[in-house]
């Protein structure tokens, strides 16, 4: 099912995903139909260990489907929660506001925020940063990691995003901030390398 939710090419990203984790043992009973005799040689598993808060439990399952990994791959729950009211801003250059936004202005709020680490807030600035260390292979990319672009000659490093998990990317385009797909030409066209928090430049 997962699966099929991450192939429809909707323009609209999931805004609200209904679902029931951690069924109790009686309730899993009724919906299937199952006596104890049923149920001796089965194993009912508890999908929140952790246990999360129904809020962060809906995050958590939102943003598997989204970006079409499993539950579990969704950890860092202090970044999908600083992410999601900002879906869908639209994009204006250089502000930060909920009426327009600038993707490199929403990103140095988010790393200062979420991995207390104080980017400029210009594409070239976060490029040139010495708490961020370039990398240009496409298969190292992991959550958190920055993605630089190129769009014309006078600016070598015109944008910034963000890579969540595969192969997707939080950005800006004309379409507002929203949550793309990295394989798609526009941004691999542009794509110039990314960066990674450096361990020296963390906060302690």
């Amino acid at each position: 099912m997962m699966h099929l939710f991450a192939e429809c090419r909707a323009q609209k990203y999931i805004s609200q995903i209904p679902f029931k984790y951690d069924y109790s043992l009686e309730l899993l009973k009724k919906q299937s139909k199952m006596t104890e005799t049923g149920l001796k040689n089965k194993t009912v598993i508890n999908d929140n260990s952790e246990n999360l808060s129904d809020e962060v439990l809906a995050l958590k399952e939102k943003y598997s489907i989204i970006l079409a990994v499993m539950p579990n791959k969704i950890t860092n729950y202090k970044l999908y929660s600083y992410i999601d009211p900002w879906l869908n801003t639209p994009y204006k250059e250089k502000s930060f506001s909920r009426k327009g936004i600038d993707c490199s202005y929403f990103l140095q709020s988010l790393y200062s925020d979420v991995y207390k680490v104080t980017l400029p807030k210009d594409p070239a600035g976060m490029w040139k940063s010495k708490s961020i260390q370039i990398f240009t292979g496409r298969s190292f990319l992991a959550e958190g990691d920055l993605v630089f672009f190129r769009y014309d000659k006078d600016h070598p490093i015109s944008d910034v995003g963000l890579y969540l998990h595969n192969d997707r990317i939080l950005a800006c385009t004309d379409k507002g901030l929203a949550i793309y797909n990295f394989n798609d030409e526009y941004f691999q066209l542009r794509y110039i390398g990314a960066g990674r928090i450096n361990e020296d430049g963390k906060k302690k």
